[in-house]
């Protein structure tokens, strides 16, 4: 299983995507931090069109300029501020789909797991059916069984094949889609292996579960940064209320000499604008009303987010302890009674104390019993791995 977690976590093509948007937005806070481009500018002012002549006007110029905005101060910090949280978001989100991928691959692992433990069960169970054939024929043909018994156990035997039919259709399905979480072709064979480590061990108690997944599950830290990232917006809308500044230094050239002989001098210009926020009950005051109300919308889904994930924990904590006593029960009670009362049955039947019926029945009830076992014990290790995705660690034992 483990070998299948790692392949998909380098091989995934969705965790590819979202590690390639994570990166692309950790490259944005520096973007948004730096001042606009300076504009240069090439000008000709006050050339006469009837010459286009650069010396016959003395206000004739030709002018190289360079102006720079500046944003009001601390514009630049917020807008740098805002783009850092959207990063730190998207690295949460793929560290929440790493925890996605791994607790899917161990679902399908598992669900996989299990059909080929109920396959053998089926196999086991068609072998001894086979053996009560035997015996039913035996009985049959001295006189001491009836026909009818040995057609009952055909019986049995073709709804046990029919049932093999059924969870290998399922397997199908379930290696198909463990193929497509490892970016392998869905028909790829998958081989499991025989055994696995059954034992369960006991949870921390659920209120630690809870505290800590409220500090690591990478879903809520994502959310927390996106509400910083909605309340720096608030902030820098607050800023438009304040001007943006523009300067700027013209240097113009001119050609030609003045009335007494002399050069004429070149000109310098030194330029500041700035915009006029006068419409601030339509732009500004709108501006804030809307980032106030993402604000609000992103603080609801982290509220919300919490209450999820404790749902989550929950139900997994539940999930497991069920699934974990059923195991028990099924490994250390049930199913040895149930083995009991096959051989105590069959050897009844042999010497004709027992009927066929009640003997098959038995064994049916074995099969049930020890298909339920590997259920359990799959459904337990499922809860598991949801219960490690909701707290965002994988210790989460006593």
């Amino acid at each position: 299983m483990e070998a299948a977690v790692t392949e998909t976590l380098s091989a995934n093509p969705g965790l590819a995507a979202i590690e390639a948007r994570a990166k692309a937005l950790a490259e944005l806070p520096d973007q948004a931090g730096a001042l606009p481009d300076p504009n240069l500018s090439l000008n000709i002012a006050n050339l006469p069109l009837d010459s286009l002549s650069f010396t016959q006007e003395g206000m004739t110029q030709f002018q190289v300029g360079i102006t720079q905005a500046l944003p009001y101060p601390g514009k630049l910090a917020l807008r740098s501020q805002v783009a850092t949280q959207e990063a730190n978001a998207a690295e949460a989100e793929v560290e929440e789909r790493r925890l996605q991928l791994v607790r899917d691959v161990k679902t399908v692992w598992w669900n996989l797991f299990y059909l080929d433990r109920a396959l053998e069960v089926i196999d086991r169970n068609q072998d001894l059916l086979k053996q009560f054939i035997k015996v039913a024929e035996t009985l049959y043909q001295v006189g001491r069984g009836l026909q009818q018994d040995i057609l009952l156990a055909q019986l049995e035997f073709s709804r046990l094949s029919d049932n093999a039919i059924r969870i290998r259709n399922m397997r199908e399905n379930e290696v198909a889609r463990l193929n497509v979480l490892l970016d392998r072709p869905t028909s790829a064979a998958v081989r499991l292996p025989v055994s696995v480590d059954e034992e369960l061990p006991p949870l921390m108690g659920m209120e630690t579960l809870q505290q800590r997944a409220e500090t690591t599950r990478p879903s809520l830290a994502a959310q927390t940064e996106l509400v910083g990232a909605a309340r720096s917006r608030v902030e820098l809308a607050r800023k438009d209320y304040a001007p943006d500044f523009k300067v700027g230094a013209v240097y113009g050239l001119r050609n030609g000499n003045n009335p007494d002989g002399s050069s004429r001098a070149d000109f310098g210009t030194l330029m500041f604008s700035m915009n006029l926020p006068l419409y601030t009950d339509s732009k500004q005051d709108r501006a804030v009303d809307q980032r106030n109300a993402e604000w609000m919308q992103q603080k609801h889904s982290l509220h919300d987010q919490r209450n999820q994930v404790a749902s989550q924990v929950t139900q997994a904590v539940t999930d497991y302890r069920r699934a974990s006593e059923q195991t028990l029960l099924f490994q250390q009670e049930i199913i040895p009674q149930a083995r009991q009362t096959v051989d105590a049955m069959l050897a009844g039947y042999q010497v004709g104390k027992v009927d066929f019926l009640n003997l098959v029945r038995s064994q049916t009830t074995l099969y049930d019993y020890e298909t339920q076992y590997w259920k359990a014990l799959s459904a337990a290790n499922q809860a598991l791995a949801r219960l490690v995705a909701a707290v965002g660690e994988e210790n989460v034992y006593e």
